[in-house]
């Protein structure tokens, strides 16, 4: 059996849909996925599991229009700046995993100061992952490793793991992608080599505390074999 969840990685999809379901714009959609993700974290941590990865903004969504990228920058910034104080009052680390080039100078600023604020934090962590793909993470790992001179010889999967955005973050135990789509869109690929996955087919700001509960619960049913057959 599975056991508990340690780590629960979150592809947050679906929010321009949902928007355009109900003839809005897709920014209110986001707005409504930013409401649900704070209610998700909290809940998810209320649930005992210790690490809640969420896939917030990839390498590839620089290509949206202006208006949204500036639109989803703007919530980052609220987010780190003051939303997400919440959960540091609450003993919650916060990091942020991802390039930092190409983000703006008080974005990183403010993921600096949330990240050396909650540093000592120990009642769990959340990850947002901004301006992250998982081949560009190997691809700095490789590197870092490559910068460091390591011959040959000493490249392993802990060499490469070393050198990845956060070194010491556990493998995801279950990854849930909302919206109905059925891949990882480069989410945490070296991390989740050997994660369970949870479809589901609500859109993410539809998803629920008892969505939430029916993955956990799902999860639990499942036999994890980490390739042994």
């Amino acid at each position: 059996m599975p056991g508990q969840i340690k780590h629960l990685a979150i592809i947050m999809d679906g929010n321009r849909r949902w928007a355009k379901e109900r003839g809005m714009p897709g920014i209110a959609g986001h707005k409504a996925g930013y409401e649900r993700l704070k209610e998700i974290a909290e809940a998810t941590f209320e649930r005992g599991i210790d690490v809640l990865s969420v896939f917030a903004f990839s390498t590839e969504n620089w290509r949206r229009s202006a208006e949204e990228v500036g639109y989803l920058m703007e919530l980052f910034e609220l987010a780190l700046t003051k939303d997400f104080l919440q959960f540091a009052d609450k003993g919650i680390r916060l990091k942020v995993i991802g390039r930092r080039e190409g983000l703006s100078r008080k974005i990183v600023e403010a993921i600096d100061d949330i990240e050396a604020q909650t540093e000592k934090n120990d009642k769990g962590t959340l990850a947002v992952c901004i301006n992250y793909g998982g081949r560009a993470e190997i691809v700095d790992a490789c590197k870092k490793i490559i910068a460091d001179g390591l011959s040959v010889d000493e490249v392993d999967e802990s060499a490469i793991t070393s050198r990845m955005y956060w070194p010491e973050m556990p493998d995801p135990d279950l990854v849930i992608r909302t919206s109905g789509e059925e891949r990882l869109s480069g989410f945490l690929t070296w991390e989740g080599v050997y994660s369970e996955i949870y479809w589901c087919e609500k859109k993410w700001p539809d998803f629920d505390q008892e969505e939430l509960d029916k993955a956990v619960e799902e999860y639990a049913s499942r036999q994890r074999r980490y390739g042994g057959g």
